[in-house]
């Protein structure tokens, strides 16, 4: 079913792009719309800002603890059956998180088994889109983001006025079951690298070397932590993380605080489609220029990183700040676009400095960096509001600006000081 007993053509790889974007922008959309209906589930179920952020946190936890294993298996085993096998069961999470009746479903449902299924996703899709795309990775790997900021787009205002129409649980309702839809699609459709080869046309596939045998766990697992521009790119992961992790549970809350008027529609499509909207275009555009630009300056994705976070940081501080509706949408969209220009290049400059071998590992490697310190963001927000309920979540993004900065050090340290050694041939 996941195997094709004749080689794959190159058309092939848009076909299997199109179906992990469409994955991933379920996976996304059913990671978002717990914030968007937020409100209507505190009330609901009777919870504190504490309580919603902790849901948020065990969440990403999970994904760091689990991350690592995913990638050790995504190196070894064929990553269609297992990526069908996630989206399967955080569908199912999903579904049955519309059910639960306090924290502790919510917990094991939106927290426990989504992560850990998400978790087994992300390394195996990027490494199989990596091996299907070389002269065109980076936009591969930001079309398959994109999908990432459409979800979020979408729930934003769709989530929002389900529950609005017919309650909040009916959203996990829908959006769980598309993603069981499409995991049905998966089985037919989805196909590995493992045991089908790509050709042209009128030629014959050409033979597959001997596989090198599998390096071991803690050879995978130490990898990123030899290769110094591996680590600092890490780092700056972690940095742009931490202020996604915040913004994707509380950036509608942050709205509410500031203009009580507002509806929860409202609030869901400012916070998410106004951002998303202009990292989409910020993701697009970085990513087509870096595959130009790469071919005559290698270390251009990691400058253009360093670019973005030095200049997304300041609107960053002025979510926060900002006084008037329009001036936080335009602080949002500033922040949304230097962030797609950045998440172009996140894969795909890791993929220059990483044999092929290793690259499932070394993503989950560099997601656990990132998740670990971010993970703490919704619970460290969830009690600045309670410490200060009429501006919690303003003077929490206020201060997260500085988090961007620095990150902006680490990639540049990246870019200036190991990345010429560190780099790879194109593979």
């Amino acid at each position: 079913m996941f195997k094709s007993a004749n080689p794959l053509r190159p058309s092939y790889k848009w076909e299997m792009l199109t179906l992990l974007s469409l994955a991933f922008f379920l996976n996304q959309a059913d990671r978002a719309i717990y914030g968007v209906v937020l409100p209507h589930i505190r009330e609901d179920l009777g919870l504190t800002a504490s309580q919603v952020g902790l849901v948020g946190t065990i969440l990403f936890w999970t994904m760091g603890v689990m991350i690592p294993f995913a990638g050790f298996v995504g190196d070894r085993v064929p990553k269609a059956p297992l990526i069908t096998f996630c989206l399967f069961f955080w569908s199912i999470s999903t579904l049955f998180t519309g059910a639960v009746g306090g924290i502790l479903g919510l917990i094991l449902l939106r927290s426990v088994a989504t992560g850990g299924s998400e978790a087994f996703y992300a390394p195996s899709a990027y490494a199989l889109m990596a091996k299907f795309h070389t002269t065109t990775r980076s936009i591969a790997l930001s079309i398959h983001q994109a999908a990432f900021y459409t979800g979020i787009i979408t729930s934003g205002f769709l989530a929002g006025g389900i529950a609005e129409k017919w309650g909040w649980r009916h959203a996990f309702y829908i959006y769980g079951g598309c993603g069981v839809v499409l995991g049905v699609v998966f089985l037919f459709r989805l196909r590995d690298t493992r045991g089908a080869t790509l050709q042209t046309a009128g030629q014959a596939a050409a033979p597959q070397p001997a596989a090198e045998p599998p390096p071991s766990f803690r050879e995978s697992f130490l990898l990123v932590f030899r290769v110094p521009t591996a680590l600092l790119i890490a780092c700056g992961f972690a940095a742009l993380n931490s202020v996604h992790t915040a913004h994707i549970v509380f950036g509608s809350e942050l709205f509410l605080e500031k203009f009580p008027k507002l509806s929860l529609t409202q609030a869901g499509f400012y916070s998410m489609s106004i951002h998303y909207s202009f990292a989409f275009v910020g993701i697009i555009a970085g990513a087509a220029l870096s595959d130009w630009m790469v071919r005559r300056r290698p270390g251009f994705r990691l400058e253009m990183q360093t670019l973005s976070m030095i200049l997304g940081a300041p609107a960053i501080v002025w979510m926060g700040l900002s006084p008037d509706l329009f001036s936080i949408c335009a602080a949002m969209a500033v922040f949304g676009l230097m962030r797609g220009f950045y998440e172009s290049n996140t894969q795909a400059a890791l993929f220059d400095v990483i044999p092929p071998r290793f690259r499932a590992m070394s993503w989950a490697v560099v997601g656990l960096i990132g998740l670990a310190p971010s993970s703490f963001s919704p619970l460290v927000m969830g009690m600045v509001k309670g410490r200060f309920p009429e501006h919690g979540y303003a003077c929490g993004f206020a201060c997260m600006g500085i988090l961007w900065v620095l990150g902006a050090i680490a990639i540049l340290v990246a870019r200036t000081r190991t990345f010429k050694r560190d780099r790879i041939a194109l593979c």
